[in-house]
């Protein structure tokens, strides 16, 4: 008889043996009611499968028949074999993406509910080597979604592989990321908080076929080395299912959880305006939520602020995303919300992403506050707060964000690395050598703050402008955007910007069967080489991350991208003609590897 692989299955059998004796427990006082609270679903009787550890048996079969598993059922089932390698496709870097439901021709189905009960079981899994909880404790999991059309099917398959892991379920239903971190840290036991862990369940702004997880407890968002983990040990897991191996929860408990974080946001603001029940009243301000899960913004936070919101667009949840793709980087979803702030006269336009962990925003002049201006303006509130801080931001910041954070703010500019953990991390890392630091933030709109316990919360960001719109007007210092616009005055922006993505072709022959990882850095150091023998081309002093060289009024920067073959390279100038000379470096080197797709560049070039 095999022995049945992962340690989830130990946890499912003493969870289960030790489940009668405190069934009181895991109902956390039935009787204890308050606003937040939803009914609970009823028990839902029946044995797992995996409950009687002797009836079990893994037959090993060839490599065609593997995943068939026998156990105490009449007959065996067979399940879909997917090998470890499809789960750890599913990484992407601190997040799990794939495609969750059928539509788009050529992109098959890779997060089924199935894989989606193994990777659910497997976080528990991990969470309970981590917390280590005694035997009178159950651990705790929140749940919770954006508006995608496959949200609720993976909030089921994830409730039951928390279930069958032995911790209890917790469904918050249609939240924002940044809720699902804050549950980890809220102390109120009437709504089960603070919880042991939190998954949401998400895959930002990529198409409505698209979904996954992001996963937190209270210490912040995993990491890469931990989603590899909880991968490795899902695929695990998932040998080991069959059809019926898994039931519905005993139980679930729903909360309103965003009812307390929207309580929470709105309170910032009275505190900032010193106590003030309406600090925004008269201010004009529209959102638009792309008909993702950031909807609550108008209604839930600045209404009860006093502030007029007619004109807010999108605010419905429909994972379609029938009006634009709901991204604050999205040239057409910025000239949404740009039409709406001009259309209706308002004071300020705010735009979320999906899951409402980035964010933008829109002066009442139209100008955008977004990308390197979305940092300007944070950066100036920041220092105001803690003068000579560091801000710590991604690597394809402009050279004109440096000298406004450095010679006109009085700060220091520490440009990092792609990749919105990657730069929450070096901020945390820069304190913990002495560094203070009290912002990270990138120019895709994700943003973290020290006070704000690192978490890139997108409506965090905006209530930090809401605070200063509420403060100047408490001040006497006149309402409207202007006091935001004002500043971010003397920002240096380029006359031309452009991003190019050169790709890798896997298959090429002059890959030689390596990786294209590799590859890429054959051509970053072939570059490198190339930089160094031209006078005209000056390297970066400091640089985390590719090849960021200076020439002809502007800059460069090619890198690998973090998870995909494609070099991306982002160049900025003063005008086009001299954008074209700093392409026309990069191309020189690029063309002496044939597996690259320099078309894009080509075209830019014009050669």
């Amino acid at each position: 008889m095999a022995a049945i692989s992962g340690k989830v299955v130990q946890h499912v059998l003493v969870a289960h043996c030790c489940q009668q004796n405190r069934q009181l427990s895991t109902q956390y006082r039935k009787d204890c009611c308050t606003p937040y609270r939803h009914n609970f679903l009823p028990h839902i009787r029946g044995k797992l499968t995996w409950i009687d550890i002797s009836t079990i048996q893994l037959r090993t079969f060839s490599k065609f028949n593997r995943g068939i598993v026998c156990c105490n059922a009449s007959s065996a089932t067979i399940i879909p074999s997917i090998d470890k390698g499809a789960f750890l496709k599913l990484q992407n870097g601190s997040d799990i993406r794939g495609v969750a439901i059928d539509g788009v021709e050529g992109e098959p189905v890779s997060l089924p509910e199935r894989v989606t009960e193994a990777i659910a079981a497997a976080f528990a899994a991990w969470l309970l080597d981590r917390k280590k909880p005694d035997a009178s404790r159950r651990l705790k999991v929140s749940i919770g979604h954006d508006s995608r059309i496959s949200a609720q099917k993976l909030q089921d398959a994830v409730s039951r592989g928390l279930d069958a892991a032995g911790v209890d379920v917790i469904q918050y239903g249609l939240a924002s990321t940044p809720a699902m971190f804050n549950s980890t840290l809220t102390k109120n036991e009437d709504i089960f908080c603070p919880v042991d862990g939190s998954i949401m369940i998400t895959a930002s702004h990529l198409p409505y076929n698209r979904n996954g997880f992001k996963f937190f407890t209270n210490a912040g968002g995993l990491g890469k080395v931990d989603i590899k983990d909880i991968l490795e040990r899902a695929a695990d897991i998932y040998k080991n299912f069959t059809e019926e191996g898994l039931r519905d929860p005993q139980s679930v408990q729903r909360v309103d959880y965003m009812a307390v974080y929207t309580s929470d946001l709105v309170a910032a603001v009275r505190k900032a305006s010193g106590g003030i029940e309406k600090p925004l009243e008269g201010f004009h301000i529209v959102v638009d939520a792309g008909n993702g899960a950031g909807g609550f913004f108008a209604g839930k936070v600045l209404e009860p602020l006093g502030a007029i919101t007619s004109g807010s667009q999108f605010l419905e949840p429909d994972g379609t995303f029938p009006n634009h793709i709901p991204n604050p980087e999205d040239k057409e979803a910025m000239e949404a919300i740009t039409r709406a702030v001009l259309d209706n006269k308002a004071d300020l336009g705010i735009i979320f992403d999906t899951d409402v962990d980035r964010s933008a925003a829109v002066d009442s002049s139209g100008r955008e506050l977004n990308r390197n201006r979305l940092i300007a303006l944070m950066s100036a509130i920041v220092l105001e707060e803690h003068p000579g801080t560091t801000i710590v931001t991604d690597s394809v910041t402009s050279d004109g964000l440096t000298t406004f954070i450095e010679k006109k703010l009085g700060g220091r500019h520490h440009r990092f690395k792609r990749g919105y953990k990657n730069v929450i991390d070096e901020a945390i890392r820069l304190n913990s050598v002495g560094e203070e630091s009290h912002l990270a933030i990138e120019t895709s709109g994700h943003g973290a703050l020290k006070e704000n316990n690192w978490l890139d919360d997108g409506a965090y960001l905006m209530v930090k402008l809401l605070n200063k719109l509420a403060s100047a007007k408490a001040s006497g210092l006149g309402a409207g955007s202007k006091v935001l616009t004002d500043l971010v005055e003397g920002l240096e922006e380029p006359g031309f910007a452009v991003e190019l993505r050169l790709k890798i072709d896997q298959n090429h022959a002059d890959l030689k069967g390596g990786s294209f990882r590799a590859y890429g850095e054959a051509v970053l150091q072939h570059l490198s080489n190339i930089v160094d023998s031209d006078p005209k081309l000056e390297k970066a002093p400091v640089n985390y991350e590719g090849i960021r060289v200076s020439a002809y009024g502007g800059w460069f920067l090619l890198r690998l991208s973090l998870h995909d073959p494609v070099l991306p390279l982002n160049i900025e100038g003063p005008n086009k003609e001299d954008a074209v000379k700093l392409g026309l470096a990069v191309i020189s080197a690029a063309r002496e590897f044939p597996a690259l797709d320099t078309s894009a560049l080509d075209k830019f070039v014009q050669v």
